[in-house]
């Protein structure tokens, strides 16, 4: 699933942001949890400079999100790297060719998602040239 991810740039497509991929499976401690495991962890920069801190959980088959790695790897992030605006992220594999990816976020100690998108990965041979018009006309707005 990570390699997937990063592969086919699913978090740059995903939140707009220019990202890079700075360690996968960190294992760290955290004040007040003790040891984690974050599944990857990016980096990026919005067009305005903003930069950020992504935690990315990834679950495949019928692996369930967890509310808890979600809470520790946003308490890490604003321990380790309490500069950046910190995005925390899900992938789940909805079958061999779908990927779904979710913004998290924690309110009031619940996890909330923010934003849900699904990605198909097709070949270059599977895309039409009828499709390819309409994502130029798309990106017009």
């Amino acid at each position: 699933m990570l390699a997937v991810v990063r592969y086919n740039r699913l978090i740059d497509i995903f939140l707009g942001l220019t990202t890079y991929s700075l360690q996968n499976h960190l294992r760290t401690t955290v004040k007040q949890i003790g040891q984690i495991e974050i599944d990857e962890i990016y980096v990026g920069i919005d067009r305005n400079g903003t930069q950020f801190v992504l935690p990315v959980q990834a679950k495949g088959g019928s692996d369930q999100l967890s509310v808890v790695q979600t809470k520790q790897d946003i308490e890490c992030c604003k321990e380790k790297f309490p500069q950046l605006v910190c995005r925390a992220i899900s992938a789940q594999f909805i079958s061999n060719d779908h990927v779904a990816l979710f913004e998290l976020a924690v309110d009031d100690d619940m996890v909330k998602v923010l934003d849900e998108r699904h990605y198909k990965l097709v070949s270059a041979s599977e895309i039409d040239p009828t499709d390819l018009e309409r994502y130029r006309h798309l990106s017009r707005f």
